[in-house]
């Protein structure tokens, strides 16, 4: 594997790498388009003026897809730049990612580039292709939390994005000033249970979140697959999510702050004792309060990262991309977590500030994803994409061109089953207004149609109306198309769906 990296860098010139651009890329957990304030949400929920600030001096994506949304799959599609059946990290269960594969990371640390990650890695096996590396155990704590730094097990008293950001800027402030650079800053927040900072315990100060419109959907035109699924706010919160139960990681000080705000208005909750549709709006207060609280603090610490930059001269040479790992549910569809082909879940924000190349203020609605960020990265620095990279540089997107063989749509496919949320294993197609949707499960085995046009909520299936034949005829011959085109296998490896699996429930089932 060594030579065949190597190989690929022969024709890299010394010329090139003094004109190599910095790259920094921030990457949150669950950050929802939604709770970015530059995405014009209509519910206004929080106001995010750094990240902003990306899409102010960059451009701002609006459909940048996810191929598999779940937080380890979404981490191997960004390092490989290829698809999770193409880098075998399908789920977040049973999956460990091979890390002898080809990454960007190492591409870009042997054409001379000094490389670190810092933060969410979630991908069970260690950091290849990095200098430095300091992750988060699994999932990782909000307080106090325990690290892995380059084999050692270490504990940091303070707030995980706090900490991320403060060793992201250690790292830039101790670098070789005389190579280029890659720092991953990978932040846990705002994942479950979207324990915020103390100092954002008040920060709304009591003010009520607008309700979505779908808050209390009753997943009427819709098959079972929706119906029957265990990620809602009614039913599937827990006392934990709620705060409820405080952090046992909390230190005596903290649990201090931390009860003075809480307790008083838990006290009310369980007086009150909500019920029926006041107890999901209930939930829904506190849960947004407490996920935003962790989306202001992430804000903070982009803001860290875009004044040090600053102060060190270092914006100009610099590419900053913000990104999530998917896109999140806030309340829409009466839910909260990811994992679905709908728009919510699928749809992850994208900002990239890049001087020179780059329009400020721009925005861009071409379909792109998560696995063009690999190819991307190798051709700002000058180096080779490999052949194997299914995804496409966005390069001359961000200067306002769009190639005539841009992507007209995406390939989606979930696997993770049955737990932990009972979302039914899917594949899909994505255009700009449309998408197919099949699950495949033999309890579970009908195609859907969404049309985003005509149903921007995605309250309805059109697959059974007359009118839409031709569409769904179509868009399953491109379905077809794709699957070769990115060479699915057929039947789908059991092992791709995690969790205890059952042959009856279709593993190994060939598509029609």
């Amino acid at each position: 594997m060594k030579h065949i990296i190597l190989s690929l860098f022969a024709v890299a010139t010394s010329a090139v790498a003094a004109k190599q651009p910095n790259i920094v890329f921030i990457f949150s957990d669950d950050h929802a388009y939604q709770a970015i304030s530059a995405y014009g949400d209509a519910r206004k929920l929080v106001e995010t003026p750094n990240i902003d600030r990306i899409a102010k001096e960059g451009v701002r994506f609006d459909r940048c897809i996810v191929p598999n949304s779940i937080c380890g799959p979404s981490r191997a599609m960004v390092l490989t730049g290829k698809y999770s059946h193409t880098n075998g990290f399908y789920n977040n269960t049973n999956s460990r990612f091979d890390g002898s594969q080809v990454t960007f990371p190492k591409l870009l640390q042997a054409a001379g580039y000094q490389t670190a990650i810092i933060g969410k890695w979630h991908l069970e096996s260690d950091p290849t292709g990095f200098d430095f590396w300091q992750i988060l155990p699994g999932q990782g704590v909000y307080y106090n939390p325990g690290f892995n730094r380059m084999g050692q097990q270490i504990k940091v008293p303070g707030y995980v994005t706090d900490l991320i950001a403060d060793t992201s800027l250690d790292w830039l402030s101790k670098r070789d000033k005389s190579k280029p650079f890659l720092l991953m800053c990978q932040h846990k927040a705002p994942h479950r249970e979207w324990d915020p900072p103390l100092r954002y315990l008040d920060w709304n100060k009591g003010k009520p979140f607008a309700e979505p419109p779908t808050l209390f959907d009753d997943y009427a035109n819709r098959g079972l697959a929706v119906r029957d699924q265990d990620m809602s706010i009614e039913k599937t919160i827990t006392e934990k999510d709620m705060k409820l139960i405080a952090p046992p990681q909390l230190t005596t000080e903290q649990a201090t702050v931390w009860s003075a705000y809480y307790d008083p208005r838990n006290a009310k909750y369980l007086a009150e004792k909500p019920q029926g549709k006041d107890l999901v709006r209930w939930r829904y207060q506190r849960y947004m309060h407490d996920y935003l609280g962790c989306v202001k603090a992430v804000d903070d610490a982009v803001g860290r990262v875009l004044k040090y930059l600053d102060d060190e001269g270092l914006a100009e040479n610099t590419i900053v991309v913000y990104a999530a790992d998917q896109g999140f549910y806030l309340g829409e569809h009466g839910w909260f977590d990811k994992r679905w082909i709908f728009e919510e879940s699928v749809r992850t924000p994208l900002l990239v500030r890049w001087p020179g190349v780059a329009k400020a203020g721009a925005t861009n609605g071409s379909l792109t994803s998560i696995i063009d960020f690999a190819p991307t990265f190798l051709e700002a620095a000058g180096v080779p994409v490999p052949a194997e990279i299914q995804g496409r540089s966005i390069r001359p997107l961000l200067g306002g061109t769009t190639p005539a063989d841009w992507r007209k749509s995406m390939y989606y496919h979930y696997y993770e089953y049955p737990q932990p949320h009972h979302v039914r294993p899917h594949e899909g197609i994505i255009t700009d207004r449309y998408k197919l949707v099949r699950f495949y499960l033999p309890d579970v085995d009908y195609v859907e149609l969404y049309d985003r046009e005509k149903d921007p909520l995605e309250l309805r299936d059109f697959s059974k109306d007359p009118a839409y034949a031709a569409t769904v005829a179509d868009l399953t011959k491109q379905l077809a198309q794709l699957r070769i085109d990115l060479k699915v296998p057929d039947p789908i490896p059991k092992q791709a769906y995690g969790g205890l699996f059952k042959a009856e429930l279709g593993g190994g089932k060939k598509r029609p």
